[in-house]
């Protein structure tokens, strides 16, 4: 008797699985990292920091972002955007909403601290988790740029 549909360990069907289980995996990871950092901070868990030298780029930024609500506003983004990231079906809009937020997270670290953190592994995680997720939806993200007749 022949055998119906396709062989389940050809090399197609490997790739093919490889392809949707690592972007999940990926997509998992990125999204714990978010609601983690996003939940710490909303439900008033992080630990008591000391304050930043008075006058300092970095005492000035945070001066302007924690009493406005502002940081309370990111951060609500952040753990919305890192439970839709974890959904594969979802996953595009939760790289819409937290892309920008690592983008400014990348340039707090560059012009605010001077470098300071750039080369923290959670940071370098979370921003080749990112990368590597948009590549993988890179296709659906060009009708965003695509020019239409």
């Amino acid at each position: 008797m022949l055998p119906i549909g396709p062989n389940p360990m050809s090399k197609a069907n490997k790739s093919t699985k490889l392809t949707s289980v690592v972007p999940a995996i990926a997509g998992v990871l990125l999204g714990l990292a978010f609601l983690a950092a996003g939940l710490t901070f909303l439900l008033d868990m992080v630990p008591e920091q000391p304050d930043p030298p008075e006058g300092s780029p970095m005492a000035l930024f945070m001066g302007a972002m924690v009493p406005t609500g502002y940081m309370a506003f990111v951060k609500v983004c952040e753990v919305a955007g890192g439970a839709l990231v974890m959904i594969p079906r979802l996953r595009r809009l939760g790289l819409l909403i937290l892309c920008p937020i690592i983008v400014n997270i990348v340039a707090f670290h560059v012009f605010i601290t001077g470098g300071e953190g750039l080369m923290e592994p959670m940071f370098l995680g979370v921003v080749g988790l990112a990368v590597f997720l948009l590549l993988c939806e890179w296709r659906a993200f060009l009708g965003l740029v695509a020019r239409r007749p």
